[in-house]
């Protein structure tokens, strides 16, 4: 699909309402600037971001304590999970240094701006349930995520209780077909219990972030784990089985025998634009075997002869479903 052309006065009246749009942001550093130079405020301590509201975020300080705080307008934007130097005030204190991350879990939002979703994150969690339905390609797409920020994917099959063997069949094939591959799955079901406590052990004295769909029971998971947390929870839609959304912004959360939780907000799509398709190909971890032994160097691999990855889709050591996700995501990276 090629893009859409823009007049020459659209492009004039985009360029004037983003200039305007920056002078605002400008003008709020300024102000936020000169009401922290006025403040009282404390001696510089770590934290940690545990939530993050516009132009505000939490703080949580070594005390355990939180905060709510500004930022200093010199440091780049920051997201839940993020460790930081910060100053307490009174009423805000004030976040003034962010301390290096180890991996950053971003995705494109809907301006084609690349967003920081959660920080030094050392698991992400894909929670998928019977419903809403689970969509294979916005599974991948999270892999494919984790795969390029290096870090360690579970598939969680949510709701594991409303599961039936027959009508949810297709679902369970989807299911094995990652176990296959290699990656970590897991049931589990807040009305039972059932697969908690394993999910707790794969989660132990690790800082994790669970991600999917709205819907899938995220916030229902973060309350049967942390028992008193009172994340709010959705029903799903009765005209369109969908999710609505009811986390509004990452949050993390402590477990009390070590290791953390960060719950996301559900989202439908995740785009991988900011990824080349040599990234992509390399975030389909079965590909890699096959990869280089193409005949043509510049192989693009939808009908070349000697394409390694078709063969090996027609020999059965790739699945023809993640090969077709693999061209879906290519396409849309391609018609971005």
């Amino acid at each position: 699909m090629s893009k859409r052309r823009i007049s020459r006065q659209q492009r004039w009246r985009i360029e004037k309402i983003q200039a305007e749009r920056s002078e605002r942001a400008q003008r709020r550093s300024a102000d936020t600037e000169a009401s922290l130079s006025e403040g009282e405020l404390g001696d510089e301590q770590a934290g940690i971001v545990v939530s993050h509201f516009g132009q505000q975020l939490d703080v949580e300080g070594s005390d355990g304590q939180h905060q709510r705080c500004h930022v200093r307008s010199n440091i780049d934007s920051l997201v839940t999970g993020d460790q930081v130097i910060w100053r307490p005030g009174n009423p805000t204190g004030v976040v003034v240094a962010r301390e290096p991350r180890q991996s950053l879990l971003s995705r494109p939002d809907n301006f084609n701006r690349l967003k920081p979703v959660a920080a030094n994150i050392d698991r992400i969690v894909i929670v998928i349930a019977p419903e809403p339905l689970a969509h294979a390609n916005l599974i991948d797409r999270y892999l494919v995520a984790a795969e390029h920020s290096e870090i360690t994917p579970i598939l969680l099959l949510n709701k594991a209780d409303l599961i039936d063997p027959e009508r949810n069949r297709a679902l369970l094939d989807m299911v094995e077909r990652y176990r296959a591959i290699g990656y970590e799955t897991v049931r589990a079901s807040c009305t039972s219990s059932g697969g908690l406590t394993e999910l707790t052990a794969l989660l132990d004295k690790r800082i994790s972030a669970f991600v999917g769909q709205s819907g899938v029971g995220k916030s229902s998971l973060v309350n049967a784990l942390l028992p008193g947390t009172d994340s709010r929870v959705g029903a799903l839609s009765e005209a369109t089985a969908k999710g609505r959304h009811t986390t509004t912004t990452a949050r993390l959360y402590h477990f009390p025998g070590g290791g953390s939780l960060i719950d996301s907000p559900g989202i439908r799509e995740f785009a991988l634009w900011n990824l080349a398709p040599e990234q992509v190909l390399q975030g389909f971890r079965e590909f890699r075997p096959f990869i280089g032994y193409c005949r043509f160097r510049d192989c693009k691999h939808q009908q070349e002869p000697g394409c390694a990855l078709l063969t090996a889709v027609e020999n059965g050591d790739i699945s023809a479903n993640r090969f077709a996700s693999y061209r879906q995501i290519i396409d849309s990276i391609n018609d971005n």
